[in-house]
């Protein structure tokens, strides 16, 4: 194959376009001789808002190896080079017998992907997921986003897909990946549904109402070859004997015999945290974030980042920014919902979370971030494995507190003056759930509140507007990722033989191609070890 890179086109192109400019590159001048190609990435270039061009990578299919040689021979690109399909590989079975199906704890990114790849390879897992399935749960999540009424199996964190199926499904990772798994996540996602185009986008995303389809599919199709699910039932807990998971004990009082057991519980399963802990695997207390979220305008936004305040070519802008403030943490966005929705993200009662979300098209009034700052151990209440869940519980119950349930909004010029909300300005929060004009400072550190106001201030300089003095703030944001890393050695299992920390909630990943790639990881460490399940 040839690549190409750096391959810009003006931003309204036609397909013929880019064949045009596929032919002039390569010094094809036979109008009618056919040429394959596959396009591997695009993405934007707005620099020169008047000029906005796609910018492409493709590769160029040849009949033969000596086609490919005449062409290249004809090309002086540093831009044009010959490369080589690269095509995921899955191991081959292991030696040990395997008398019981691996057991996968979750259903979220990390725990389906694991259990899609087994299945496939006729390892025939057991999924068991606390929460509903997509649909159950969505109505449940919908009715608490109505009346207030928390479901405590089945919410925003908890259920089938986990707590990216209510989110922005952003798919964009920046982990490395020689191995093919990246494609190989997003070529699933696609033959369970999605748009083709999320295999070569800068920025794939999957709206919630895309995903709740496509995690069905997926799960069908793992039912197929053989893996089965266990929806709204809980592991409580592990049983252990002399350094190895033998049993898996549930809600219901059942125990279930695990030779290999995957815990892929999400960054919000603090009570099986705990259980863990109680048990003595080997765990941490992680670094991680909190903040507030904050809304502007998506038109500002666009208007910011494009030059104008919409484009069908370019949908709804979205940024990442990133500062160090003078308490030297770290101080950026996350989870940028563009045309996007606050929502009501919590699990626990008397305790208050939010998160973003997004749907497919992404046409909301509103883009919201979280806007975070880094916190460590040595911040935490607790020097303990789980310090850093105590520390959120405090802020989550002060934010619950401070509103009475409903999520706690502040316009940024009074957040700064250090005062309470009392009217809204021009933005109008786009929240899922009730909200309430409260005061923020009132839940966060003061070292954490301060960040967050020099955050403000120093992002304005990058968007203008994004310190209007009317922008909304809402908290509290503290999931974003695992407040706790279960440890694992080489071969994937934790310091109990036989369970495999896995995914966002074990501290391995950050979203959901990369929870997803995880999983796929730990299944294979799995299909090394053991022989196809019968």
């Amino acid at each position: 194959m040839i690549r190409i890179a750096q391959l810009k086109l003006p931003i309204g192109h036609s397909p013929e376009d880019l064949e045009k400019k596929i032919r002039k590159i390569l010094s094809i001048q036979n109008a009618s001789a056919e040429i394959s190609y596959k396009i591997i990435r695009q993405s934007l270039d707005a620099r020169k808002k008047s000029e906005k061009k796609f910018v492409y990578t493709v590769d160029v299919f040849c009949k033969s190896k000596s086609e490919e040689r005449r062409l290249l021979k004809k090309v002086h690109n540093k831009n044009v080079t010959s490369t080589e399909p690269h095509v995921y590989q899955f191991p081959a079975p292991g030696m040990e017998c395997l008398f019981y199906p691996p057991v996968i704890i979750g259903s979220g990114p990390a725990g389906l992907f694991c259990a899609w790849m087994l299945a496939r390879h006729g390892y025939k897992p057991l999924v068991i997921e606390r929460g509903a399935q997509a649909k159950k749960r969505k109505t449940a999540v919908e009715k608490f986003w109505k009346d207030g009424v928390l479901d405590l199996r089945s919410n925003v964190q908890f259920g089938e897909g986990g707590a990216g199926t209510f989110s922005d499904g952003k798919l964009h990772t920046l982990i490395k990946d020689p191995h093919g798994r990246i494609q190989t996540v997003l070529q699933i996602f696609v033959d369970a549904g999605a748009p083709p185009e999320i295999l070569y986008q800068q920025k794939p995303h999957l709206g919630t109402d895309a995903l709740i389809g496509i995690v069905e599919r997926i799960r069908r199709q793992i039912q197929e070859w053989g893996g089965s699910f266990l929806f709204e039932t809980q592991v409580t807990d592990f049983i252990c004997e002399d350094g190895r998971l033998c049993r898996l004990l549930l809600d219901s009082g059942e125990e279930i015999p695990s030779q290999a057991a995957v815990g892929a519980i999400g960054h919000s399963a603090r009570d099986t945290f705990e259980a863990l802990c109680r048990r003595g695997f080997a765990m941490e207390a992680k670094s991680f974030a909190v903040g507030v979220r904050v809304e502007h305008p998506q038109e500002m936004i666009n208007r910011a980042l494009y030059g104008e305040s919409e484009n069908p070519l370019l949908g709804a802008a979205s940024y990442k920014l990133t500062h160090t403030g003078s308490f030297g943490r770290g101080i950026y966005s996350f989870c940028m919902c563009p045309g996007g929705y606050v929502v009501n993200a919590s699990s626990e009662e008397k305790a208050l979370a939010v998160n973003g979300m997004s749907y497919q098209a992404r046409d909301g009034r509103n883009a919201n971030s979280a806007l975070v700052v880094t916190v460590s151990p040595k911040d935490y209440p607790e020097r303990t494995p789980l310090g850093g869940v105590a520390y959120q519980r405090e802020l989550e119950r002060k934010a619950w507190e401070l509103a009475q349930g409903k999520v706690p909004v502040q316009l940024w010029a009074d957040y700064q003056n250090f005062r309470e909300s009392k009217s809204l300005g021009d933005v109008t929060p786009a929240i899922k759930g009730a909200y309430r004009l409260r005061g923020l400072r009132d839940i966060l550190p003061k070292e954490i509140g301060d960040s967050i106001a020099e955050g403000i201030l120093a992002f304005e300089r990058k968007i203008p507007g994004f310190a209007r003095p009317d922008c909304l703030l809402s908290g509290i944001e503290s999931r974003t990722s695992s407040p706790v890393r279960i440890l694992r050695g080489p071969d994937m299992q934790s310091s109990v033989e036989g369970f495999y920390p896995c995914g966002e909630g074990a501290g391995y990943a950050g979203g959901i191609t990369s929870a997803a790639i995880d999983g796929i990881k730990v299944a294979e460490a799995i299909a090394k070890k053991y022989m196809k399940f019968q």
